[in-house]
């Protein structure tokens, strides 16, 4: 005599894999939206570096305080000026730009050097 094994019912199984599929993308999107999010908060230090260099070396060549120069421009752009360094007609300028919450409360740095064009021997 043969035995007759039940079919198991597999009525659910595409709900689980659905379930698994949706849970794969959304950690994909959410790991897409923090790259992202680094990505555009290094770009705008980088920008605001390089603009509130410029303005610091203009200010140099004015006579002017070119670190107040490059503290404008930084607050304009909502970073921080954390250093500013005149070295003859060029300037350094280091700024920090907060993070999203996500990232616990993380910064991020960029330098900028501006100055004249240095003169052909």
């Amino acid at each position: 005599m043969t035995r007759v094994t039940p079919r198991r019912d597999q009525s659910g199984a595409a709900v689980v894999a659905a379930l698994g599929v949706v849970a794969v993308l959304l950690l994909v999107a959410g790991a897409g939206a923090g790259v992202g999010g680094l990505v555009v908060a290094q770009r705008r230090a980088q920008s605001a570096a390089d603009l509130a260099a410029l303005a610091a070396a203009q200010a140099v060549q004015g006579g002017e305080d070119a670190c107040a120069a490059g503290d404008r421009i930084a607050d304009r752009h909502e970073v921080h000026l954390i250093g500013c360094a005149v070295e003859g007609p060029e300037v350094v300028i280091t700024v920090e730009v907060e993070l999203p919450a996500v990232f616990a409360g993380r910064s991020i740095r960029a330098r900028a050097r501006a100055g004249p064009r240095p003169q052909a021997i």
